[in-house]
């Protein structure tokens, strides 16, 4: 799940002071992975008690306040310039409000391994936006081949071959909505966001209150208060809040300014696994041959739509 607004190679960071002594990247990378794998069974609990928009109401407070403790601790300033916020708000709703909101309503008639495995589809969707909106991001053979690899176990996934047999269309559709949206968002703040100089964190921090705000919008619209308050779908949606959004942002936050973000994106493709397990195990959410062989398929052709041409070296006169 995705949520980062803006990877450390597309903005520059403001200067900040060394890096104190931390977790080896190793464990903070498996953290991150249960982490997000999880978060679908929490997406899955909390709407077992609470409307969709309220589960993501609830898991942008708790999210934008771990974020917002985050600045204070390490005097962060939020991001100044309209224009900024312009496109923050863009950003908040492509990246955070329209994804959570979606898969919270997919998750209404979909298990949560299934939310997993297609928000894995995240990578193929950006490979396939990547060639029409980004000049500079030539494709390859292997690229090309991935994509199509990828789309292929998406087919295996939902059964193709019985006509998509017990599937819910439209929870389906919104969940897969849900991981296109996220390459659509990366793009546009690849477009408009790139180079503003402000911390990383600021940023994101400023992305996400941006998003409580129209989802606290949208839910006092659409969505009656609750008529009781459901103690377990809460402590769920708190979790998902504090843990799959706000921690979960600052664990990315690192990896990718001391790893690199090539090797701090290899665990989209741990979530789904992690997510397919939780929600077997622990929902006891049925589990056919298709959908592990399919995952493998999806995440395989993910990973070679990452795959980029070595630079040509220049010969030397």
């Amino acid at each position: 799940m995705s949520t980062v607004t803006t990877p450390a190679d597309r903005v520059t960071p403001a200067p900040s002071a060394p890096p104190r002594r931390r977790l080896d990247w190793r464990l903070r990378f498996a953290a991150l992975s249960m982490i997000w794998g999880f978060s679908f069974l929490l997406i899955k609990v909390g709407t077992g008690g609470y409307a969709p928009f309220q589960v993501t109401l609830g898991r942008l407070v708790f999210g934008t306040a771990v974020l917002a403790a985050a600045m204070a601790v390490r005097r962060e300033r939020l991001p100044r310039g309209a224009r900024t916020w312009g496109h923050l708000a863009v950003a908040a709703f492509l990246l955070n409000a329209l994804p959570f909101s979606l898969f919270a309503y997919a998750e209404l008639t979909i298990p949560s391994t299934l939310a997993g495995i297609c928000n894995a589809t995240s990578p193929l969707w950006g490979m396939a936006l990547s060639l029409v909106a980004l000049s500079e991001d030539r494709p390859t053979r292997v690229r090309v081949a991935g994509l199509g690899l990828g789309f292929l176990g998406v087919l295996t996934v939902l059964g193709a071959w019985q006509g998509f047999h017990g599937l819910d269309a439209t929870g389906t559709a919104l969940a897969l909505l849900a991981s296109l949206s996220y390459p659509v968002g990366w793009i546009y703040v690849r477009r408009t966001l790139a180079g503003t100089g402000h911390s990383h964190l600021s940023m994101t921090g400023a992305q996400l209150m941006l998003a409580t705000v129209q989802l606290a919008v949208v839910t006092s619209l659409f969505t009656p208060l609750p008529t009781r308050v459901s103690v377990v779908p809460l402590l769920a949606i708190a979790a998902l809040g504090a843990l799959g959004t706000g921690l979960a942002m600052l664990l990315q936050y690192g990896l990718v300014a001391e790893v690199g973000p090539t090797t701090a994106q290899m665990v989209t493709y741990f979530v789904p696994v992690i997510a397919t397990a939780a929600g077997v195990t622990l929902l006891g959410e049925g589990l056919t041959w298709s959908t592990p062989v399919g995952a493998v398929i999806v995440l395989t052709g993910a990973a070679l739509t990452q795959v980029r041409p070595k630079p040509r070296k220049v010969p030397q006169p």
